[in-house]
């Protein structure tokens, strides 16, 4: 087991380089220039002199700089070379603060001025982290009770309306169910607060809102999961010796029902929690879905790379946790 997670942890900067490579280049294909912002577009020697600063005019060279300075090695290289001491010397020597300098540095954002894309995650990933777990253990109480139901008594009135929930849950869209929920409960009835962030009233309502498509599935793969165990020779075994329900359904059958869910929640967790840009949009909650958004829609060149490098790092990991869990749960998984 050892060895696969060695060996996972190893893949993890060859497959990071291909997702940043795949990115920066559909990023860099999109059309327009992020340095014309009709808004407030830069004087034209300011626009040269970024171009030369940060190679916003040249692929190639764009791709190895940014590179260079988000995987640490130039940051190492000025370290080693005492650059970094002459840095903080020179500005102690002027009266001035030392610069903090990041060891993976993401680069400035094209779009807010006042911040770097390192400060805007740092901000950002707590809120959208904090949300996308919220969700997943409302998913997974919804879930997972509603598949137990459902598989305890199939073809029933209570297995029949939670498979349409499910249904339901899994058909609407994020934006319609996300809306409804705040019309309803927020501006019809008050009892949660709009556009507010940091209280559990205000994380309530957009983490139930977000948990709905992950219950969806997580019920069905439990139900499906529950069925199959409470038909197997080990549960009828448990039974024959005495065992009470209530162990035979959660001790027995959900441990090995659960695999097929564990499996789920790997990509699930690390989505809810940075891919929930439209729920951000529609309660106003400043995660990182938010700023992924405008990202995109300025051709904010570091803020869309240093978003996607983030979420697959995340996901990757989520993933291999999930592995070790499997081979925790059962055994017998290699």
């Amino acid at each position: 087991m050892m060895t696969t997670i060695v060996r996972r942890l190893l893949a993890l900067p060859l497959i990071l380089l291909v997702v940043y490579t795949i990115t920066l280049f559909l990023a860099w294909k999109v059309p327009g220039n992020p340095l014309e912002n009709p808004e407030k577009r830069p004087k034209p020697e300011v626009i040269e002199q970024m171009n030369k600063q940060y190679n916003l005019d040249s692929f190639p060279r764009f791709y190895i700089s940014y590179l260079d300075s988000a995987t640490g090695f130039e940051y190492l290289r000025d370290r080693l070379s005492g650059e970094i001491d002459r840095e903080r010397q020179a500005a102690i020597n002027e009266g001035l603060p030392p610069p903090q300098r990041p060891v993976f540095d993401f680069g400035p954002s094209l779009k807010y001025d006042d911040k770097t894309v390192n400060e805007i995650i740092r901000d950002s990933l707590p809120v959208s982290v904090t949300l996308g777990a919220s969700a997943i253990l409302i998913a997974l109480l919804i879930g997972t009770v509603s598949g137990i139901v459902g598989a305890v008594k199939p073809n029933s009135i209570a297995d029949f309306s939670t498979l349409g929930v499910a249904m339901v849950g899994i058909s609407l869209p994020s934006f319609v169910t996300g809306t409804l929920l705040l019309l309803v409960f927020s501006i019809w009835l008050g009892v949660f607060p709009v556009a507010q962030w940091g209280t559990l009233r205000s994380i309530a309502l957009p983490a139930f809102a977000l948990s709905l498509p992950f219950a969806a599935y997580i019920a069905r793969l439990t139900r499906m999961g529950m069925i199959e165990s409470l038909g197997a020779d080990y549960i009828r075994t448990a039974r024959a010796k005495g065992a009470p329900e209530r162990v035979v359904l959660i001790k027995h059958a959900l441990k090995n029902a659960f695999l097929p869910v564990l499996s789920y929640l790997g990509p699930a967790t690390a989505f809810a929690m940075t891919g929930s840009f439209v729920i951000e949009r529609v309660f106003s909650i400043p995660g990182m879905g938010e700023f992924f958004v405008s990202a995109v829609q300025n051709k904010d060149l570091f803020l869309i790379i240093g978003v996607v490098l983030v979420f697959s790092t995340m996901l990757i990991v989520f993933n291999l946790i999930v592995d070790i869990l499997y081979r925790w749960i059962d055994p017998r998984i290699t």
